[in-house]
C-alpha cells in the first residue's frame, strides 16, 4: 500500500503525518509541488514480459503525460531481488541529490521508496505499483529500492543528460528510515 509520511528534518523518530490515502497523499504533494497519480494499465502485464509490451498497457497515460511534458524519451527499467549489482545499484542513490530535470517514474510493479527533502520537511514516499511520482527538477532527494530490490518502472526523460545526479554532500538520507520492506510498510 502505498504511503506518505512528513517529518521535520530534525525529527526522524516522529512523523506529523502519516497516510496511505491516495488522495490525501495527492494533495499533499501538490502543496510541495509533486504530482502524485495512479494509473491502470489497459492489458495484463507481468514482470518478464518486453519494455514494449508494458509500455503498450499504458499508452494513454503515457501519451498524455509526454504530450503534457515535453518528454523526449520514455523507457522501462525492471530490477530484480537476484540482480548482482543490487547493494551497487541501491548506493547509487542513499544520498541526497537533485536533478537538472523533473524525475518522473511510475510503478509498473514492485515498490521503492522516494524521500525528498524541502525547505524544513522530509516527505517519505512508499511507491508501489500503479503509482506514479513526478519529482521537480532541483527538487533535494533521495531514492531506496530496499535490499532486495524488485520493481519494474517506466522512466520519463526530457534531455539525456538531465538525469545526472548532483550530489549535496549532507549527511541527511542518513539520518531517516532506509526502506526494508515490511520495516517500511
Amino acid at each position: 500500500m502505498s504511503r506518505l509520511r512528513i517529518f521535520s528534518e530534525t525529527d526522524t523518530a516522529n512523523p506529523t503525518l502519516s497516510t496511505t490515502d491516495q488522495g490525501d497523499i495527492a494533495r499533499e504533494l501538490q502543496r510541495i509541488g509533486v504530482a502524485f497519480e495512479q494509473w491502470q494499465a489497459s492489458a495484463p502485464v507481468a514482470p518478464g514480459d518486453a519494455p514494449e509490451k508494458i509500455m503498450e498497457a499504458y499508452r494513454a497515460d503515457i501519451d498524455r503525460l509526454v504530450s503534457e511534458r515535453g518528454f523526449k524519451s520514455v523507457d522501462v527499467v525492471s530490477i530484480a531481488p537476484d540482480n548482482p549489482q543490487r547493494e551497487t545499484m541501491r548506493a547509487k542513490f542513499l544520498d541526497e541529490h537533485f536533478h537538472k530535470e523533473d524525475e518522473v517514474r511510475f510503478f509498473v510493479a514492485g515498490s521503492g521508496l522516494f524521500t525528498l527533502h524541502v525547505d524544513e520537511q522530509v516527505y517519505e514516499i512508499k511507491c508501489e505499483q500503479g503509482d506514479l511520482i513526478a519529482v521537480p527538477d532541483s527538487t533535494r532527494h533521495w531514492f531506496d529500492m530496499g535490499p532486495e530490490p524488485s520493481f519494474i518502472a517506466i522512466r520519463f526523460f526530457t534531455e539525456p543528460d538531465g538525469w545526472v545526479g548532483h550530489f549535496t554532500g549532507t549527511d541527511i538520507a542518513q539520518r531517516f528510515p532506509r526502506y526494508e520492506k515490511g520495516q517500511a510498510g
